[in-house]
């Protein structure tokens, strides 16, 4: 029974990590759809280049909340279900891949910044206030999300390891971290050819 309640965690925060809030938010506007400009990414930053900055906020906020929520749910159901840390390391992976490669949008989905901090804020406070402190100091001085959201995914495990030691939710936490360095990859490219798009850019044409 505890092995169903475990599978049925994991296989439901993939499946609420594959919602878009870039797309549905953009839909219900009256805005463009997020992967017809700009960076093409299903997320805020690129929501943010249309100008609209409430519509940028609560993609935001829902890309991070549904983070949050698939692993405080499976945290709070532990106890009662007898659910372990491999279940809880399990959901945080399951639905920030599920943003990754969203089911329901061909498996195309955004680079997973927002949701890897909700999921990090919901595995622990501290956790997730430093590696966000670490991408606001970055993009501050910067500029760059994309340089920020890499710096902070380095960041993250090291936090972890220092906080509580090495342990599966902490492979957790570094198997997201290099899931996001490895959807920067052209980011990456594009920072190193001096041809990345600043933090609040509007999308050319």
């Amino acid at each position: 029974m505890d092995a169903l309640i475990s599978v049925a965690a994991v296989a439901l925060a993939y499946l609420l990590g594959s919602v878009s809030f870039a797309v549905l938010v953009s839909r219900l506007m009256g805005l463009a759809d997020p992967r017809s400009y700009g960076s093409h990414n299903p997320g805020a930053t690129n929501v943010l280049r249309t100008g609209n900055r409430p519509a940028a906020l609560l993609t935001l906020l829902g890309d991070a909340g549904k983070g949050w929520f698939a692993v405080a749910m499976v945290k709070w159901l532990a106890a009662r279900y007898g659910l372990g840390e491999a279940t809880i390391a399990l959901t945080a992976i399951a639905v920030f891949a599920g943003h990754l490669f969203p089911v329901f949008h061909g498996f195309s989905g955004g680079k997973g910044v927002a949701t890897a901090a909700g999921v990090l804020l919901a595995l622990n406070p501290w956790l997730g206030l430093a590696t966000l402190a670490t991408w606001l100091i970055i993009a501050f001085f910067f500029r760059y999300s994309s340089l920020a959201a890499i710096v902070a995914a380095v960041f993250a495990p090291l936090y972890y390891g220092f906080l509580f030691g090495p342990d599966v939710i902490g492979f957790a936490v570094l198997v997201m971290g290099g899931l996001l360095v490895w959807r920067h990859r052209a980011n990456i490219a594009n920072l190193l050819a001096g041809k990345e798009t600043r933090i609040g850019a509007k999308k050319r044409g």
